[in-house]
């Protein structure tokens, strides 16, 4: 005769352990299952791609119905267990289901914590926790309007950006300095912030909460600063606490939660509990990785084989934003050697906290690909002193070496977990692969879960499946524009100009998108795209623009804005000057700062000064500079010929020519030009996108340069004698970087990956391509630069500076970044 096991809570931790359970002894037990919730199990982790629309729920779930009954196991939902008679071994429901048990596991997982604030309780108040939370946030977002999170930790930003992809304008209040400062150094964090502010998101840190006011319903946020805050919607995700009542009220142990041992065996040997509800040695865990490894060990024991115990966790941490690469682990904080790699230009952080030949933390940012193999060194305990030298460039560039003795991801031990979100091990993917006959990414998703949910493993599964097939292997051929589409963004481009698509609606309509506001990665990258293919027909989107772009100014970490006139090839004159102080003492602009780029910026506007500051520099004669845009920025002159005894061409003429043939240009990221007038380069032409160097004979062209942290310097393009011809291989190299790259991709990363060589052939020794590059270009710029006020593709847009109305489904800030 069977035991019989009752299982309360059908979250990730106990049905996980139920997944184990049937595979070490599937006929030991009749299992019940009692869930508050009216779904099956479902991934909470999958939430935050729910709220952004990027996931419908139904791709949520993991165990349908169908498989509880496949298994025999009496499912219960919307059915919360109100008491267990621990002397009767009985467990009583709400719905009056009663459930005998000889073992019982709980699983209840953890709540909400609510601050204790006047106003908490107001309807729109909601936590992040359930899909109930979910659909009331998405019911408010339909209508639009403010939106606060309190809490900048994982899941308040996961619930911030979903909102703001939702169409809402969100504000975070986070009471500590920094955000994610349980998961991230004070470097990552910052970087984190400047990322999300640039899309949109308002946050506050150091903030402390007072009230939340409203009359009925939310209204407001007051903090204790006196600031107050308008909100239609208030989410609090200020930290989750174990769901330990009903184990209280049955007399379990209980501290911060169930106390249990290595067997996850509670005080009554009956009892087993995991997930967020367990306290196991002093911890608790809120992430999924240390739930699934308590499942394993406890499904062990309820099999009665007892040689499983569970000893504690190390922790990993990802962020599930679209568009954000972020990855910590360990104790990254700590004592020992720090190893730090920082490329701001590409937005890139790596520190290593290594302690004795091992690594003890990991924080990365902007490039995540060897999360998982740091962490899996970190777990192993991997002396690393003979990978040291090339550790932070990863695992690619160390080769054999970075493999530590092993050839390659697929010699992982069969126990090494490769899926955090899942909790799947290198030995299930390989008999999923071998039993199934497996062959490409999509199928050992659809088995094994592995790489489904964040994606943070995707690399790491694919080595293993191509090991494992060996010739087999159908690796992806194409990687999609984002989650709204399959197509990538050449075959996005291909499709707009064969099929003539002129508006976002009409492209994402003719091409099946997903979603059919598209999302914060495509609506920027598609707008571009027709405009780039359609000048003078496609109509371009503001509401698709970044929000600098849109208000013509750079915000800055305080939300006040610079702004930048532009000053042709770094000449000026009294007059301009004249204008810029005249400006600064009107508007009262606390900081007037040279730049880099041999211009002014005005600095510290506020929002509302924007339109009136332009109008003033405009009736001047000066247009933007672009300082914010995808565009051409500026063109760094020396002074050349004119004035330097060592100059042999005319710097400072040819770069005012550039600059007002390319000025408000659109191009796939941002773009730099120099001019030097000797070989001695004193603008540092070789360090841009498209560098001049004058020589005796004329000028050298050089392209595909990038300053910053991590330097490319230039490919030599071509040597060419007049300054006519410098306008045109300019202006045809513009063309085709603009046709040819993909949205947000520097000249320097397009260059290295088609090779120069591809675009020596199109540009300069194919002369009719050249000649057709170069008048489509001048075609593009006689719709960019018609009208300096006309938006975006000019200057200082006055159709920007109207009332903020929802558009398209987009409100201001919802696809955005600065």
């Amino acid at each position: 005769m069977k035991e019989k096991l009752v299982l309360i809570g059908n979250g990730m931790a106990g049905v996980r352990t139920l997944e184990e359970l049937l595979k070490l002894a599937p006929d030991k037990y009749d299992i019940t299952v009692f869930g508050d919730e009216p779904h099956p199990n479902y991934n909470r982790i999958l939430l935050s791609p729910v709220l952004a629309g990027e996931k419908p729920f139904e791709e949520t779930i993991l165990n349908p119905r169908e498989w509880y009954a496949e298994h025999g196991i009496a499912l219960h939902t919307g059915a919360p267990v109100i008491a267990i008679d621990r002397p009767r071994r009985t467990v009583s429901a709400a719905d009056g289901t009663q459930a005998r048990y000889d073992r019982l596991l709980i699983a209840t997982g953890s709540t909400p914590f609510l601050l204790p604030v006047a106003g908490a309780q107001l309807p729109g108040v909601v936590g992040f926790r359930t899909l109930a939370d979910v659909e009331q946030m998405l019911a408010v977002a339909q209508r639009g309007g403010r939106a606060i999170v309190i809490g900048g930790g994982l899941l308040g930003l996961e619930a911030a950006s979903g909102l703001l992809t939702r169409g809402m304008q969100v504000t975070v209040i986070h009471l500590p300095e920094m955000l994610m400062e349980r998961q991230l150094d004070a470097v990552a964090a910052q970087m984190l912030q400047k990322e999300l502010e640039q899309r949109g998101l308002q946050v506050i840190t150091g903030a402390n909460t007072e009230a939340i006011l409203g009359d009925g319903r939310v209204q407001a946020l007051r903090l204790k600063d006196g600031r107050e805050f308008a909100a239609d919607l208030l989410v609090m995700a200020v930290g989750i606490r174990p769901n330990i009542a009903l184990a209280k009220q049955a007399g379990l142990h209980c501290e911060r939660g169930i106390v249990v041992n290595d067997t996850m065996q509670s005080f009554d040997p009956r009892v087993y509990a995991v997930g967020e509800c367990v306290q196991h040695r002093g911890q608790t865990y809120g992430l999924v990785a240390p739930l699934f490894e308590q499942a394993k060990v406890c499904a062990n024991h309820l099999a009665h084989l007892g040689y499983g115990r569970y000893t504690g966790s190390t922790t990993a941490t990802r962020l599930k934003v679209t568009g954000i690469e972020l990855f910590s682990a360990g104790d990254f904080n700590g004592d020992g050697d720090v190893i730090v790699l920082k490329d701001g230009t590409r937005g890139v952080y790596k520190k290593l906290v290594v302690r004795e030949d091992r690594i003890a933390g990991a924080v990365l940012y902007g490039d995540t690909v060897d999360g998982a193999w740091y962490y899996e060194l970190m777990r192993e305990g991997t002396d690393i002193s003979g990978l040291r030298e090339g550790l932070l460039f990863g695992r690619a560039h160390l080769g054999d070496a970075g493999h530590g003795g092993q050839k390659s991801a697929a010699d992982l031990p069969d126990d090494a977990q490769v899926c955090d979100c899942n909790g799947v091990c290198k030995g299930d993917i390989v008999k999923a692969v071998t039993t199934h006959g497996l062959f490409t990414l999509d199928e050992v998703k659809k088995h094994t879960k592995a790489a489904a949910s964040c994606g943070g493993c995707t690399a790491l599964v694919e080595q293993i499946l191509a090991a494992t097939v060996g010739g087999d292997y159908s690796a992806p051929e194409k990687k999609p524009l984002c989650a709204c589409t399959d197509f990538t963004h050449e075959e996005v481009r291909e499709a707009i100009r064969a099929r003539h698509l002129t508006s976002l609606a009409e492209t994402m309509q003719a091409l099946d998108w997903r979603s059919p506001d598209g999302c914060p990665t495509c609506r920027p990258a598609l707008n571009y795209y027709l405009i780039a293919a359609w000048p003078s027909e496609a109509r371009d989107e503001s509401r698709s623009r970044f929000v600098n772009e849109r208000l013509h100014a750079n915000i800055q970490k305080d939300r006040s804005y610079t702004v930048v006139p532009r000053i042709w090839g770094g000449v000026t004159t009294p007059a301009e000057l004249r204008a810029i102080a005249d400006a600064a003492e009107k508007y009262a602009v606390p900081l007037l700062k040279i730049t880099g780029g041999q211009r002014i910026d005005l600095v510290g506007l506020q929002k509302e000064q924007l339109p009136h500051i332009w109008a003033d520099l405009n009736a001047a004669g000066m247009v933007s500079g672009h300082a914010y845009g995808k565009a051409l920025r500026t063109v760094k002159t020396c002074i050349g010929s004119q004035f330097c005894r060592f100059g042999t061409q005319d710097a400072i003429e040819m770069g005012v020519a550039l600059e007002k043939m390319t000025w408000a240009s659109w191009t796939p990221a941002k773009f730099k030009m120099a001019v030097s007038g000797c070989p001695r380069n004193c603008a540092e032409a070789t360090i841009k996108d498209f560098g001049v160097v004058g020589i005796e004979a004329g000028w050298e062209l050089h392209v595909g340069g990038n300053g910053g942290v991590k330097v490319r310097v230039t490919d030599l393009l071509c040597r060419v004698k007049t300054a006519a011809e410098v306008k045109e291989y300019a202006g045809a190299f513009m063309q085709l970087y603009r046709e040819e790259a993909r949205y947000l991709e520097r000249t320097a990363h397009w260059v290295e990956r088609v090779g120069v060589a591809d675009v020596r052939r199109k540009v300069v020794d194919d002369a009719d391509q050249r000649r057709a590059l170069f008048a489509r270009f001048l075609a593009s710029q006689t719709v960019a630069q018609k009208d300096p006020w006309q938006a975006q593709r000019s200057g200082s847009a006055r159709a920007e500076f109207t009332p903020l109305t929802q558009t398209d489904g987009v409100r201001e800030g919802s696809t955005v970044s600065a």
